[in-house]
C-alpha cells in the first residue's frame, strides 16, 4: 500500500451531516413504498441534481470567459469536458421554479426531464427512472424534497464526484439495510471491496465482474488507480448484471463518476446469456450471490465452462468459480467473495474444489470476520486464483515462483464494530492482510508464517487435509508467551507489593486523623 493510499482522508463529519440530511429529506417520500422501489426514486433525484449542478457549473465558467461565452449553448462545450448536456426542461432551477404547479404535477415534470435527458445523452438511454407521476408517490412531499435538495450543491474541487460518490454509497448502504436479504445481491461492504482491490492491485488491464450489482467493484478499482497516480484509461471495465433495476443503477452509479464501462446492451444472466463470451480478463473481481439455489443449473449440465466438473444444480458457488476461471487471461488474477461453505463442502463441490487445487489455481484464501455485511450473517471468505504462479512481473515487481503453494490467512479476529450489528475492516486491517499477501507473493518480500494468522502451505499439505481450504486448519494458533517467572516467585513479588501498599494506607490514615484533630474533629 502506497503512502498516498494510507494518507487518504476519511470524509469529514460535515460530509456525514450532508448525507444524513439528504437521507432524511429523501425518506419523506417513502410512505408505504417498498425499499426496493423507493431507492430508484431517491437515487434518481440525486443523479438529476448532480448532473444539473455540474452542467450549471460548466455553463457559468463559459459565460465568464469571453472566448467561450459565444459557445455557452453548444453541447460540444459540455460533452468535451465529460459533462452531460442538460436540456432546459431537466435543469434543477426549472424544476424548483415549478414545484408549486398543480398542472402538470412536479412528478410529470421530473418524468419529462428524465425522458429529455435520455434523448440528449445516448449513454443514459433506458437507464433513468421515469415514473415520478404515479399516484402512490405523494406529489406534495416530492416538491418539498426538490426544495430541500436545492439547498445543497454537489460540487467540490473534483467537480462533486468525491462528495456525490460518498452520498451514493451511503444511500446504497441505507437501502441495503432496508431491503433485507435482497440488498446483499447488489451491495458489497466497502471495506471488503477495498481489501479485494488492495490485494489484486488492478493498475492496468481488463477488469471484469459478471455479477456487478451497482458497480461497486469498478468504482473502487478506478479509485485505486487514481490514488496511485495511474490513469483511468489504463483500466478497461466489463460487467454484467441480471437484475434490470440494478443494471440501471450500475449505469447511473458509473456515469456519475465519469467511468466508462461495457455492461452489455441490456441486463442478462451470466450463466444463460454471457454478454462477453470471448473476454479474457486480467482481473476478475466479484461478489456473487451466496449459495444461490435458483440459478437454472438443471439447464446447464454441459459446456466449456465446466472444466473442473459440472456444478450441482442446487448451489451456484462453483458455477461462479468456474465462470470466473473461464474468463481469466493466461496471466490473470481473480478475487471474489464466497460463503465459507465453499471451503469445506463435500460431494460434487468437494471434487470440483479438489480439481481446481490440483490444477494449481488457488493462490490465497482469506477467512473474514463475521458481521461485515448489512444483509447477512453468513460467514464469508475471499478466494484469490491465478493461472500462473511461476516467475512473473506485476507493477515492475518480480514475483517469486509459487507453484504448488497456497497462502492461508485467518483474519477472523480483525475488524471493529461500527454499531451493534455491523463490523468493518479498518485501513490498518486491510493493510495487514494485503501486505502479508504481497510479501509472500513478491521476490524479496519479507514473508514469514505467523501462527494463528498466516501460513504458506504446499499442495501436498492441502491434499493431506482432504482439500479442505479453511485457513484455520493451516495457520494453527498464536503462540502463547512463556511465563517469565515461576508461580511461587510471582506470588512472593505480588505479596511484597501488597504489604507496601497496605503500609502506605496506614500512613495516610494517620495523616488524615492528625489533620482533622487540628480543626477539632479528631477521634
Amino acid at each position: 500500500m502506497t503512502k498516498a493510499a494510507r494518507s487518504k482522508k476519511k470524509p469529514e463529519l460535515a460530509d456525514r451531516r450532508v448525507e444524513d440530511t439528504l437521507w432524511a429529506a429523501a425518506d419523506k417520500l417513502r410512505g408505504n413504498m417498498d425499499a426496493a422501489e423507493y431507492k430508484h426514486v431517491a437515487l434518481g433525484l440525486i443523479f438529476l441534481k448532480y448532473i444539473s449542478d455540474r452542467f450549471q457549473e460548466r455553463r457559468q465558467q463559459a459565460m465568464a470567459d469571453p472566448e467561450e461565452a459565444v459557445l455557452v449553448d453548444e453541447r460540444d462545450l459540455y460533452v468535451g469536458d465529460n459533462v452531460f448536456w442538460v436540456p432546459e426542461s431537466a435543469r434543477w432551477d426549472y424544476l424548483k421554479a415549478n414545484t408549486t404547479s398543480t398542472e402538470p404535477t412536479i412528478g410529470a415534470l421530473i418524468d419529462r426531464a428524465m425522458i429529455d435527458l435520455e434523448a440528449e445523452n445516448p449513454t443514459l438511454r433506458g437507464v433513468l427512472t421515469k415514473n415520478y407521476a404515479r399516484p402512490e408517490l405523494d406529489q406534495t412531499k416530492l416538491g418539498e424534497v426538490i426544495k430541500l435538495f436545492s439547498d445543497l450543491a454537489f460540487r467540490d474541487e473534483h467537480h462533486g464526484q468525491d462528495v456525490l460518490g460518498r452520498v451514493y454509497e451511503y444511500f446504497l448502504g441505507q437501502f441495503a439495510i432496508a431491503e433485507g436479504k435482497r440488498g446483499g445481491q447488489f451491495y458489497t461492504a466497502g471495506c471488503v471491496v477495498k481489501l479485494l482491490v488492495e490485494m489484486l492491485q488492478p493498475f492496468r488491464g481488463r477488469v471484469f465482474d459478471p455479477c456487478c450489482g451497482s458497480g461497486g467493484m469498478f468504482v473502487q478499482s478506478e479509485r485505486f488507480v487514481e490514488a496511485h497516480n495511474g490513469k483511468r484509461n489504463d483500466v478497461s471495465i466489463f460487467g454484467q448484471e441480471s437484475n434490470p433495476t440494478t443494471w440501471r443503477l450500475a449505469k447511473m452509479n458509473l456515469a456519475i463518476r465519469g467511468i466508462e464501462a461495457n455492461l452489455g446492451p441490456k441486463w442478462a444472466d451470466s450463466f444463460h446469456e454471457d454478454l462477453h463470451p470471448g473476454l479474457k480478463a486480467d482481473f476478475v473481481l466479484a461478489n456473487p450471490p451466496f449459495n444461490d439455489s435458483d440459478w437454472g443449473g438443471e439447464r446447464l449440465r454441459s459446456g466449456d465452462r465446466w472444466q473442473f466438473g459440472v456444478p450441482p444444480a442446487g448451489n451456484a458457488n462453483f458455477a461462479w468459480v468456474q465462470h470466473f476461471i473461464y474468463h481469466l487471461a493466461p496471466h490473470g488474477y481473480a478475487g471474489f467473495v464466497l460463503a465459507n461453505g465453499s471451503l469445506s463442502s463435500q460431494s460434487v463441490e468437494g471434487e470440483i474444489r479438489r480439481a481446481i487445487v490440483d490444477a494449481d489455481l488457488v493462490d490465497c484464501i482469506v477467512s473474514l470476520p463475521g458481521q461485515l455485511f448489512f444483509t447477512t450473517q453468513i460467514p464469508v471468505c475471499l478466494w484469490f486464483l491465478t493461472r500462473d504462479k511461476s516467475n512473473g512481473l506485476v507493477r515492475d515487481m518480480k514475483l517469486r515462483d509459487r507453484r504448488r503453494e497456497t497462502l492461508f490467512i485467518d483474519a477472523r479476529d480483525l475488524g471493529t464494530m461500527q454499531n451493534r450489528t455491523l463490523k468493518v475492516l479498518t485501513d490498518t486491517d486491510v493493510e495487514k492482510i494485503a501486505e502479508t499477501y504481497h510479501a509472500w507473493r513478491e521476490t524479496g518480500g519479507r514473508y514469514s508464517d505467523q501462527p494463528g494468522f498466516a501460513k504458506s502451505s504446499t499442495t501436498d499439505e492441502i491434499a493431506a487435509q482432504h482439500y479442505v481450504l479453511t485457513p484455520g486448519r493451516y495457520v494453527g494458533t498464536a503462540k502463547v508467551e512463556e511465563e517469565e517467572e515461576l508461580f511461587n516467585q510471582r506470588i512472593k513479588r505480588l505479596s511484597a507489593t501488597l504489604r507496601e501498599q497496605m503500609a502506605e494506607g496506614v500512613r495516610l490514615d494517620n495523616q488524615i486523623r492528625q489533620a482533622l484533630a487540628k480543626v477539632g474533629y479528631g477521634w
